[in-house]
């Protein structure tokens, strides 16, 4: 027997063993052994809004806003909207100061409907709708970010005022990362070559156009980069190309958005983006791209989206069963899955797992999270350690689930997504319900 089990009192006062680095600041044990989130306890979250549920921690979102303003305060800060786009998001990021971009209407509307000021509003997307780009002129946004031939002419077409637009440039840059998210290298869908024909063509149409007004490039090099190194060889290159630009047509562009892309830590001992380092590489690749072209400084943004939001969520699920297979491994199934998180399906993402109801003193067992969903894929976390005690009815808690969860959510075997819950000072309110099967019949239009 523990001197914990002999007194319970002892909890209050033991070192969480919660990982600052993939946790809100604000999370804890309390009295009760419970974890607890913005002063409320997730088990209390589970009883009141069942499970799964995203919980999302509202101090923390803005903490790492003001954290982004600290580090560039030179720079425009750009909350990169499809990582978690929901309007109290939209609205607190702007609130913190930041602008939003947005890849689609829906994410427009959605940004509008916060209040958010149009002018601060950046389109991006490879493949923007007519619609979408006549919606984004009538209302007004600050720049829309051109990423095809066709997109110029459409825009030509559409804009009635002088609209700002970026161009968007592949700068040729591998950081060897998922296939799936490496978005520098020349040959992906995204922009136009830095150098090519192609990127020249463009400039030279927009330059052109009288209704359309070119102030800048814009480059996205993938995701999850913890090297910073990346960012400077991107900006020395992207001078290079704004200085061709003055040379063929005496046009000085005086922005240049480098994207986003940083890297946040999923489980303890990951690597990271050190927001002073990146500061302090971009700063010397300015002074010396510069220097090299005799080009005036441009104006700096970056666009977090996962770094300013992932660290605020943790997701909650109910254990619904111990499978112990003799020889194999063992299952814990939960009420949530692929549907809720696809990214260890589409990415291999990795995460953390832990008992949210209380704090185990017992023996520990390696276990599998499997989801409820009927695909042999639709795992959750591998090799975790829980409980040897672990028994149906608990709630577990994945940290660091904030961005791209509930907007990649599906309802995959018509199963409705969660809801989203906020926290803050001790108090849970809903940011988006449960999405019941009321709400998917009412898609239904007969036979």
């Amino acid at each position: 027997m523990t001197l914990l089990e002999i007194f319970p009192s002892l909890r209050s006062g033991m070192p969480s063993r919660l990982d600052p680095a993939v946790w809100p600041r604000d999370t804890h044990y309390d009295s009760e052994g419970r974890i607890t989130v913005g002063g409320v306890a997730l088990a209390d979250i589970a009883d009141e809004y069942g499970t799964a549920t995203y919980v999302l921690d509202e101090q923390e979102v803005r903490s790492r806003c003001r954290a982004y303003r600290r580090a560039f305060p030179q720079a425009e800060i750009i909350y990169a909207g499809k990582a978690l786009m929901i309007r109290a998001v939209a609205e607190w990021v702007s609130q913190e100061g930041l602008s939003v971009d947005v890849c689609s209407a829906g994410e427009l509307a959605i940004a509008l409907s916060a209040g958010v000021d149009p002018e601060r509003i950046i389109l991006h997307g490879n493949g923007k709708s007519c619609d979408e780009l006549r919606t984004a002129v009538r209302c007004g946004v600050g720049r829309i970010v051109v990423d095809s031939l066709t997109e110029i002419t459409l825009l030509s077409a559409l804009a009635t005022t002088r609209q700002r637009v970026l161009v968007r440039l592949s700068p040729g840059i591998d950081v060897h990362g998922h296939p799936a998210v490496k978005t520098g290298v020349v040959d992906q869908k995204f922009g136009f070559p830095l150098g090519s024909d192609l990127a020249a063509e463009a400039v030279e149409r927009i330059l052109r156009r009288t209704n359309l007004e070119l102030v800048g490039f814009h480059c996205h090099l993938g995701s999850q980069i913890h090297n910073p190194d990346y960012y400077g060889e991107a900006v020395r290159r992207m001078i290079g190309e704004m200085a061709r630009v003055r040379q063929d047509h005496g046009h000085i562009l005086t922005e240049l958005d480098l994207g986003g892309g940083h890297a946040v830590a999923y489980r303890g001992g990951d690597a990271e983006m050190n927001l002073t380092e990146l500061s302090e590489i971009l700063e010397d690749a300015l002074d010396a791209g510069c220097a090299r072209h005799h080009f005036p400084r441009p104006r700096i943004a970056v666009e977090p989206g996962r770094a300013i939001v992932a660290r605020a969520g943790v997701t909650l699920y109910r254990v619904l069963s111990v499978k112990h297979i003799e020889g194999g491994h063992t299952y814990v199934t939960v009420d949530g899955g692929m549907s809720d998180n696809p990214r260890v399906a589409l990415y291999g993402a990795r995460y953390e797992v832990v008992l949210a109801n209380r704090h185990p003193c017992g023996p520990h067992m390696t276990a599998t999270i499997a989801g409820r969903h009927c695909e042999a894929g639709d795992v959750l976390a591998v090799d975790v350690r829980l409980p040897a005690d672990l028994r149906p009815g608990e709630i577990i808690a994945v940290p660091c689930t904030g961005a791209y969860h509930h907007s990649l959510a599906s309802t995959y075997n018509s199963v409705g997504r969660p809801p989203v819950v906020a926290v803050r000072d001790g108090r849970a309110r809903t940011l988006v319900r449960r999405e019941t099967i009321d709400d998917l019949m009412a898609r239904e239009v007969g036979v």
